[in-house]
């Protein structure tokens, strides 16, 4: 036994050096075609003056515009506001060179193909991952590094002149985020530009990317500014899951002889509508046959990601718990007892007033209200979904779930009676549907992530959204409408019952 453990080791040990060999030898063209591109990069001033003007110009720009803010709140005797938006500022010091930056990423092989020097590149013998790794991989050194010197400048600026100085978190979450928000914009220009047929294709549909990054942006101030900073770890996160993805559908659909064989994109409306219809109703004879032959096979496709989604939700109630749990314990029990006295009465008064108004006229506009309420939050977590790959989607669609952990925690600590009773009657029909919602959205985005060498990157985007729209359109919507009728018609009665009235 002893002799055989003593020949195992050396077994084992061989396996890892073949390993990590391979692992070498595989990155080794991947570093080579990286130093390659970055060597073109550093040659053209065109790419080198703009970045290297803006970079030292922005944090000027922002020292002078810190410096007015700080002078505008001097006058009302609120200086703190000043210093909760610096932060802000050193996330948009970092931001400007990336969008300066995504011109370059956005040319890395439409620009190649432009010039003539595409057949060269694609001649060489490496694998297509290999060779995506590369360009990607290149376009993420000089942003980064642009990145990361303007918001050295910009802090060492505002120490100078101003004698400000951030937390060691707060350096470490800007730094965090400008790393993975460089990934998410870059992986998305190389993946676009992999698909265009032209530099000026590539660069009008690079909106799809500055704009929501700016959004995020926005958000991500604003919890700087009330120093939320352990909730920017979420965003990094769901960042950083995005750019994996966009990764992975890049190089899923990066094909060699697509990049030599197309000249021009044409979009044709009866392409639009065959593959569109082909995908979202098949052969379907009726609406009975199509939920038989369309919509219920599609279900079956949703069995692993419904079980995620239920995982998330749970983990998401137990979150909301945990942390209101935690919060609670900070404010006296007293100043809890007095806010929430009274609360049950009026709770009921709420309670009969609804049903007076549902029993007459009013209680259709009070469903297709709510159904329409359902409705618009569903189209945002879906649009938001469609940019990161059901990412976004999922986290709204979390967000219900984890407050209602939040006010579970908030009446088992004030003794009020349990909230299952506002829930349940309406909720056994809604939750089940927002489960299926997230769970199509993830599906969506394996969908797109999955390799079809046989499709265009259009045709498998168009066909996902078909898909999801059988599941979105056939089901989640019913379920919601009958949800929306349930809580208007059954739930306060059965709330009045349990709290004995």
């Amino acid at each position: 036994m002893g002799k055989a453990n003593l020949m195992a080791k050396p077994l084992a040990g061989a396996r890892l050096r073949a390993r990590w060999n391979e692992l070498r030898n595989w990155w080794r063209p991947v570093l080579l075609l990286m130093r390659r591109e970055l060597k073109d990069q550093l040659r053209d001033w065109r790419i080198l003056f703009p970045l290297v003007g803006f970079t030292a110009f922005f944090p000027l720009l922002m020292l002078f515009t810190a410096r007015r803010m700080a002078a505008f709140v001097e006058q009302y005797g609120a200086e703190i506001l000043a210093e909760r938006l610096y932060p802000f500022l050193i996330l948009v010091v970092g931001f400007f060179p990336l969008t300066i930056s995504l011109v370059v990423a956005l040319e890395s092989f439409a620009g190649e193909r432009e010039r003539g020097t595409i057949e060269p590149l694609l001649l060489l013998p490496v694998e297509d991952a290999q060779l995506y790794f590369g360009k990607l991989l290149s376009m993420l050194v000089l942003p980064l590094l642009a990145s990361y010197a303007g918001i050295a400048a910009y802090l060492g600026i505002m120490a100078w002149r101003i004698h400000w100085f951030p937390e060691p978190m707060l350096l470490l979450m800007v730094w965090v985020l400008t790393t993975v928000q460089a990934f998410v914009m870059i992986s998305a220009a190389v993946m676009i530009s992999t698909q265009a047929t032209s530099v000026r294709a590539a660069n009008l549909l690079a909106t799809a990317i500055v704009v929501p990054v700016a959004l995020l942006l926005q958000s991500e101030s604003m919890l700087m500014f009330w120093r939320r900073y352990t909730a920017l770890w979420y965003y990094v996160a769901g960042l950083l899951l995005t750019a994996v993805l966009m990764t992975r559908v890049g190089l899923a659909h990066f094909n060699r002889e697509n990049l030599l064989g197309r000249d021009l994109d044409v979009l044709t409306l009866a392409w639009f509508k065959r593959t569109f219809r082909r995908a979202f109703w098949g052969n379907a004879r009726g609406l009975g046959d199509w939920y038989r032959t369309q919509v219920l096979p599609e279900l079956r496709t949703l069995a692993r990601p419904f079980g995620f989604a239920v995982l998330l939700f749970v983990l998401a109630f137990v979150l909301g718990h945990r942390v209101t749990t935690a919060q609670l314990e900070r404010i006296p029990p007293e100043v809890i007892q007095q806010y929430t006295q009274g609360k049950g009465l009026a709770r009921i008064a709420a309670l009969q007033s609804w049903i007076s108004l549902a029993q007459g006229q009013q209680g259709l506009g009070m469903v297709a209200a709510l159904f329409l309420h359902n409705l618009r939050a569903l189209v945002l977590a879906a649009f938001l979904g469609f940019f990161t790959f059901g990412v976004a989607g999922l986290l709204i669609a979390m967000m219900p779930i984890a407050l209602w952990g939040a006010m579970s925690a908030l009446a088992a600590y004030v003794e009020m009676p349990s909230l299952l009773p506002l829930i349940l009657p309406h909720g056994v029909v809604e939750i089940p549907a927002i489960l299926l919602f997230a769970a199509s959205l993830l599906h969506l985005g394996a969908y797109w992530a999955t390799p079809t060498r046989e499709k265009t990157l259009g045709t498998v985007w168009l066909e996902g959204v078909a898909r999801w729209l059988k599941v979105f359109v056939g089901v989640v919507l019913p379920l919601f409408l009958l949800a929306a009728v349930l809580e208007v018609y059954l739930t306060p009665r059965v709330a009045l019952l349990f709290m004995g009235k």
